[in-house]
């Protein structure tokens, strides 16, 4: 019997939109300092740490929260732009 789990779903959404992020940046359709870009960087990495804390999974946690101590200043100055 499979069990759902909802820290799995969140962690594969998370893997999902950090590596949607870096292929659209790869391919020049979405510039690293869009919303877009940053948003799907701030969120994946959220999930990511919410996973890997649920996995016990520390090294991976720490460098998703590098991510979103990256991500979030970034979109704080874009917004200040505005």
């Amino acid at each position: 019997m499979i069990t759902f789990n909802w820290l799995e779903v969140i962690g594969w959404l998370g893997s999902l939109q950090v590596v949607i992020a870096y292929g659209l940046n790869s391919y020049q359709k979405l510039k690293s300092d869009s919303y877009g870009f940053l948003l799907l960087n701030l969120f994946g990495g959220l999930f990511l740490i919410a996973y890997t804390f649920y996995k016990d999974a520390y090294a991976s946690m720490f460098l998703n929260i590098v991510w979103v101590i990256i991500a979030l200043p970034a979109l704080i100055k874009l917004m200040r732009k505005i």
